[in-house]
């Protein structure tokens, strides 16, 4: 190699460098400008009433979202109560069972499930449930949001148990273990972490969702008493007081945008964290 194809190449790879630098700013920046707009905003508007609070009537300041962040909670346990079992046992019957071309269109089929927007999600639950019942509830926005967590934990499940070596199963089927109990007992249990990283991934993507909870929960300006209710939750309720004439109103979906922003921001530090347990563990 010649001096001058050397010099070359450093030029081409500190260009690239530079390049890859700048890009990555661009991306970063308006993500900052976001979350420190987000922070000045809604900080000076969190107080102990604004998590314990009823929202006031209209025309009248203070309040909080007491209500809504009970509500979220709520509609979050309900979706992982149907999006859980349902998308990890998809999950092992993609790794562990099937056929190659069964798999293959479950698979195709989840993954355009996965991109369908969450307003036709909404869309279709009202259909099958919202008009059956005659009201908005509780209960539709859980099946909603965890008919959307559905095929993102099926296809993170299944991604996990293909890293279990397979050597673990042929050690465990020679010794005579039943292939249910080799699963439940050896498979699941070593891809257990990353299981559970793909579970609080679908929960952070569907916690901020509004489209769908505008045609299932609706919102209520009470405490939940019965799942068969309408319930709030804090994107119904930020869109809500977004979209209102009232300045308290605006500052209030500010604050609600900021806890919002924290819950998701903690359920993905959650992950980072298993994450980086599973790979010190492999290591």
């Amino acid at each position: 190699m010649t001096v001058s194809n050397h010099r070359w190449r450093n030029f081409k790879n500190a260009l690239m460098q530079v390049i890859s630098f700048a890009c990555a700013i661009l991306v970063i920046t308006p993500l900052v400008l976001v979350l420190c707009h987000v922070i000045e905003s809604g900080f000076a508007a969190i107080n102990w009433a604004f998590f314990t609070h009823l929202p006031k009537p209209v025309g009248e300041t203070g309040g909080g979202m007491g209500n809504a962040i009970v509500g979220t909670f709520v509609l979050l346990g309900q979706a992982a109560a149907l999006g859980v079992p349902v998308g990890v046992l998809g999950g092992i019957f993609l790794s562990e069972y099937g056929s190659v071309r069964l798999n293959w269109w479950i698979r195709f089929a989840a993954d355009i499930i996965n991109g369908v927007p969450s307003i036709t999600w909404g869309i279709v639950v009202y259909g099958l449930v919202v008009v059956p019942m005659h009201g908005f509830s509780a209960v539709a926005g859980g099946i909603v949001l965890g008919l959307m967590m559905v095929p993102l934990v099926m296809r993170t499940t299944e991604e996990v148990l293909h890293l279990v070596p397979a050597g673990y199963r042929e050690a465990a089927l020679a010794l005579g273990i039943s292939k249910w109990r080799t699963i439940l007992q050896i498979i699941v249990r070593t891809a257990l972490k990353g299981i559970v990283t793909g579970i609080l991934l679908a929960l952070a993507r569907v916690a901020g969702e509004t489209a769908p909870l505008l045609f299932t929960a609706f919102g209520n300006p009470n405490w939940v008493r019965s799942l068969t209710e309408p319930i709030s939750a804090l994107p119904l309720q930020i869109f809500n007081y977004a979209v209102s004439p009232y300045d308290d109103w605006h500052r209030q979906a500010w604050a609600g945008a900021l806890v919002l922003l924290l819950l998701v921001l903690f359920i993905n530090i959650s992950v980072r964290f298993l994450m980086g347990e599973r790979w010190k563990g492999k290591v």
